[in-house]
């Protein structure tokens, strides 16, 4: 098996990853941080993201694993000082792992015609910040409704905790292929009117908008952000790909949301 460790800047995470990666090569792990079997991310959610993107051109072939070098994290199962306990899985290790939707979005640019392609983990959102944002969304072939606001933020079942849960959306499962698109800051008046609430599109169907012709839309794609180009159109579904994680523990996903969010067990 080929182990990586991916850490973040934080001094109490290097100083993590730099001990396990060491207990790696003392137990005879093979370090390999092109072509690994195993990523393991050392800091929290964003490190694990910045990994995800890391190698998102090789999912089929790798399985991730969080350590957490702060409290538990959505996409973290280990903590950092449970590392010996993760080398002996890791020594034990089957090949279990359980793996997450991710979702797809091709931008297609007015200025070049040229379309990008790219994954995300937790979420897109396409916004204009010094003005009002206008697009048509479509569901597959059928016109939806003209959207005006601040923007929109379309996201995956795991990613449904973060941002879109922030505007509204709701919190869905993650064993559901799904996305979910959820309006920021719309604008409902007697002109305009837009369906006002989260809308959960199934893995067969997809969703389309033609933003108006401008060239200050702000695009994020998780945690990177691209700007000024001009957008003919933007298209989302469910990817093909998937992101797979080593399954030696897994904590249950409404535990993560109950530590996340309410923080505490009630007897009833």
């Amino acid at each position: 098996m080929k182990v990586t460790v991916f850490s973040n800047d934080g001094s109490s995470s290097v100083q993590v990853a730099n001990g396990l990666t060491q207990k790696l090569i003392n137990t005879g792990f093979v370090l390999d941080a092109e072509h690994p079997d195993v990523v393991i991310t050392v800091g929290g959610d964003g490190t694990l993201l910045s990994a995800f993107h890391r190698y998102a051109h090789d999912l089929a072939h790798i399985r991730f694993i969080g350590v957490h070098t702060g409290h538990l994290g959505f996409y973290t199962d280990w903590r950092d000082f449970e590392v010996d306990d993760l080398v002996v899985a890791l020594q034990e290790d089957l090949g279990q792992s359980i793996s997450y939707p991710l979702l797809e979005v091709k931008i297609e640019y007015a200025d070049t015609h040229e379309t990008s392609r790219n994954l995300a983990l937790n979420e897109v959102t396409l916004r204009r910040y010094a003005a009002t944002l206008r697009t048509d969304v479509y569901i597959k072939e059928n016109f939806f409704e003209s959207f005006r606001g601040d923007g929109l933020c379309i996201s995956t079942p795991t990613g449904s905790t973060a941002y879109s849960k922030s505007i509204g959306g709701a919190v869905l499962h993650p064993r559901l292929d799904a996305m979910q698109m959820t309006e920021i800051a719309s604008i409902n008046n007697r002109v305009y009117r837009t369906l006002s609430a989260p809308i959960v599109l199934p893995s067969d169907e997809w969703l389309l908008l033609k933003p108006s012709e401008t060239s200050d839309y702000v695009v994020t794609i998780d945690q990177f952000t691209y700007k000024d180009r001009p957008i003919a159109a933007m298209q989302f579904k469910i990817a093909k790909e998937r992101i797979q994680f080593a399954r030696y523990r897994h904590t249950h996903f409404w535990n993560r949301v109950e530590d996340a969010f309410i923080g505490s067990k009630h007897e009833i």
